[in-house]
């Protein structure tokens, strides 16, 4: 699987470890690892999918933190994304948590982890080291939205979602840049008629069709409507959740995503849009890396627009709202947190971001505070939308359980194929969050 899936299918996979978290808090005991021998070296535990973040690490032990490498040397070991938690409560009954490491598929592991003190406390440490001030506000924003409403872990990658477009196709056909709901069916609907698939999603992944319900759900209920859900005051089966499961069914039944959508996957989604298969394409932004590459973007950089999702006549919600995300979170061992542990973080702090940018295209939730052109106009978009956004919210499953989360990816097909009813798709979705 490609690094830039990674961020997608972080909440897709299925770990059956994680629902044996009591166990973990036994095996963990204690307050965290207590007095320990220095590190001989800075581990950082990833996991085999993603490439991005270990390769940037490495650039900066032999750029700007060499300093710190030689007294510290970065050692990197990966596992596949789906053995991640069980390794990490392996390792966090072990007592063997790396200095740096993935942080399990869905929050509640490392929030497990932090309660059983193996996390490091974050505040403190970056205070200590001065560069609290080098995460983004909105990042941090995210990470505290994810896990509780406390920050433990950095931000390497920061992303929103929105809607890619065809620039091209559109002014073809006439279709200004949609600013409501109505007005994006009317966008769907003129693509359509001349033979064009109004938009492309991996219905294999599941989350690329969910993605479309709960940004529908923050159009018209608000940036609370997920964590109502979450804290057990609203249902997704209420009235005005199934409506939103109900519009993006609505797509579904009148061919807008394409023949066979529940078979197809994230890179076919991909190459459909980049080939000028499809107009529109739901995604976040670490998608300018498939973008920028002219091997896979045959319809041209210059062609590629950006748009929020669309307002809902009357609702409560704002569109300068963004889903946003930090990827496949990275956080920090409490044990053995040292001082060369720390010189390492606060120069990750200080260069990160722009090594990121500047070496991969890719955008961090770290400041960059290295002047870094931006390798095309649509990345200056997204960069500038990052900057300015308001307030942002998080993703259909964001505060599932890994179970529900499962449930919600693969019943989701179902959904815009008609084998599912609005009402059922909730209604399981819902059954699932009651058993977690």
């Amino acid at each position: 699987m490609p690094h830039r899936t990674i961020r997608a299918r972080r909440l897709m996979l299925a770990s059956a470890s994680v629902t044996s978290l009591a166990l973990l808090a036994t095996a963990c005991g204690g307050s965290g690892g207590g007095t320990s021998a220095a590190p001989k070296d800075f581990k950082y535990l990833s996991v085999t999918e993603n490439t991005t973040t270990r390769t940037a690490l490495a650039t900066l032990s032999k750029s700007a933190c060499k300093p710190e490498n030689d007294a510290l040397p970065l050692k990197v070991e990966t596992v596949p994304q789906a053995q991640l938690d069980q390794k990490l409560q392996l390792l966090a009954g072990q007592d063997a948590l790396p200095s740096q490491f993935a942080a399990g598929n869905a929050p509640a592991l490392t929030k497990q982890l932090d309660k059983s003190g193996k996390i490091a406390d974050f505040p403190l440490e970056l205070g200590r080291l001065g560069v609290v001030d080098q995460l983004e506000p909105a990042a941090v924003s995210t990470i505290k939205a994810l896990y509780g409403g406390k920050l433990m872990a950095l931000p390497y990658e920061y992303n929103i979602e929105g809607i890619f477009y065809n620039k091209k196709l559109f002014q073809e056909n006439g279709i200004a840049v949609p600013g409501t709901w109505d007005e994006l069916l009317v966008a769907a609907d003129k693509l359509n008629a001349t033979g064009v698939q109004p938009f492309s999603a991996s219905g294999a992944q599941g989350w690329p069709l969910t993605r479309l319900i709960s940004g529908y759900l923050y159009r018209s209920l608000g940036p609370g409507a997920m964590e109502q859900v979450d804290a057990g005051t609203a249902k997704l089966t209420d009235p005005q959740y199934v409506k939103a499961a109900e519009e993006i069914a609505a797509l579904g039944k009148k061919g807008y995503f394409g023949k066979g959508v529940g078979s197809i996957d994230y890179d076919t989604a991909m190459n459909q849009f980049l080939t000028g298969k499809s107009g529109m394409f739901y995604m976040g932004s670490w998608a300018l890396a498939n973008i920028s590459d002219p091997k896979q973007n045959k319809i041209g950089v210059e062609n590629v627009g950006f748009m929020p999702f669309p307002a809902v006549k009357g609702g409560a919600g704002s569109i300068d709202q963004y889903p946003s995300n930090i990827g496949l979170a990275v956080t920090l061992g409490s044990k053995g947190f040292d001082k060369k542990t720390g010189a390492w973080v606060s120069c990750i702090a200080k260069n990160y971001g722009s090594t990121a940018l500047k070496d991969h295209g890719t955008i961090s939730g770290f400041k960059v505070n290295t002047p870094v052109k931006d390798a095309n106009e649509i990345t200056g978009t997204v960069r500038k939308t990052i900057s300015s956004s308001k307030q942002n919210v998080l993703w259909f499953e964001a505060l599932f359980s890994t179970k529900a989360t499962t449930i919600s990816n693969t019943t989701a097909p179902g959904l815009v194929n008609g084998s599912v009813s609005p009402q059922q798709f909730m209604e399981t979705v819902q059954t699932a969050l009651g058993s977690q």
